[in-house]
């Protein structure tokens, strides 16, 4: 969750200086008859996986983006929330190449502020809509009967507000004076944000994690008591719920690997530990965005058809003949 202001590398030499997180200080300052604006500095490899990371959210979401766009069909709230958490991980590759582009290109405290600001909103949102789907899939079991009359698309929409609201809140604190720009000592492992900052995010995040851990259990709960429930069709219920039960635990423990490491990290660490750990963190934190289209969209059979319909303007058959059942696997 403390996601804001990626690790920052512009020194040509591979001793680590805490100076070095500024972005805009001159690389080459004490080089005679070297033109301080034309030096290029050396390109990290971690910033050029970060940045190639970044282009395949991109890619990834924007499809998912214009499958729920294009296709009328998939306007039930969970598509909404679909495409919400997909927008989110776009405005997070983008904000990916954006640090890139800050670090090496265009420098300066307003830019850096910028980018750390982005990337805060946008994974922040990206959690967070990561639990507002968690919610759905517990409720469409719990209030199976009500559940699509009580879901309205309105109601989704405002809870789409209520997330980016937040992530903009968490977003523009850097920009307000929650910075370290100032004051090197208090900088978290993610320059420019604080150390207490990035606490406060990481425990959110950690809060956040733990409420999906309760809700994807009694998911499962729920899921096996129905199977035990419905005894002509036991082998079939129980075959089904094995496989739900088997998503589900595939994509807490990814969301997990992914985010954990950097949240504990952004606890226990300041901008003195050796910026390669911070960089050892935040990649799978930011790969937590490449899965998700896989997990919350791709696996999906209504967007499956529309993928299908937008690539070659057909649907497979294995897929017209599926049954549109809803189960706790989908999303």
């Amino acid at each position: 969750m403390s996601s804001g202001g990626l690790p920052q590398n512009t020194t040509s030499s591979a001793t680590f200086d805490p100076s070095s997180l500024d972005p805009w200080l001159d690389p080459y300052p004490d080089l005679p008859g070297v033109n301080s604006s034309s030096a290029v500095p050396d390109v990290s490899p971690w910033d050029v996986a970060l940045c190639v990371t970044g282009t395949l959210i991109s890619c990834e979401n924007a499809l998912v983006i214009a499958v729920l766009f294009y296709t009328p069909t998939l306007r039930a709230p969970m598509f909404i929330l679909i495409g919400s958490l997909a927008f989110a991980d776009l405005l997070a590759g983008l904000g990916l190449i954006l640090n890139f582009v800050f670090i090496y290109l265009v420098k300066g405290e307003v830019v850096t502020l910028v980018s750390t600001g982005i990337l805060i909103v946008a994974f922040s949102a990206s959690i967070l809509n990561i639990l507002a789907i968690t919610v759905d899939r517990y409720l469409s079991l719990y209030n199976a009967l009500t559940y699509h009359t009580e879901r309205t698309v309105l109601f989704t929409y405002l809870v789409i507000g209520l997330i980016w609201l937040v992530g903009l809140i968490l977003g523009v604190l850097p920009a307000l004076g929650w910075n370290c720009l100032d004051d090197e000592t208090t900088c978290s492992v993610c320059r420019p944000v604080t150390k207490s900052n990035a606490v406060a995010l990481a425990i959110f995040f950690l809060l956040v994690f733990a409420v999906m851990m309760q809700l994807y259990l009694q998911i499962c709960r729920i899921a096996f008591r129905h199977a035990q429930q419905i005894a002509v069709q036991h082998q079939f219920i129980a075959i089904s719920t094995t496989k739900g039960v088997q998503t589900l635990s595939v994509i807490l423990c990814a969301f997990a690997m992914c985010w954990l490491p950097f949240a504990m990290y952004s606890i226990v660490a300041d901008s003195s530990y050796p910026i390669i750990y911070t960089y050892a963190t935040v990649l799978p934190a930011a790969c937590n965005s490449v899965i998700n289209p896989i997990i919350y969209a791709f696996r999906n059979p209504d967007i499956q058809k529309g993928l299908w319909l937008a690539c070659c303007g057909c649907v497979p058959s294995n897929l017209s003949l599926r049954p549109r059942a809803r189960t706790s696997s989908d999303v």
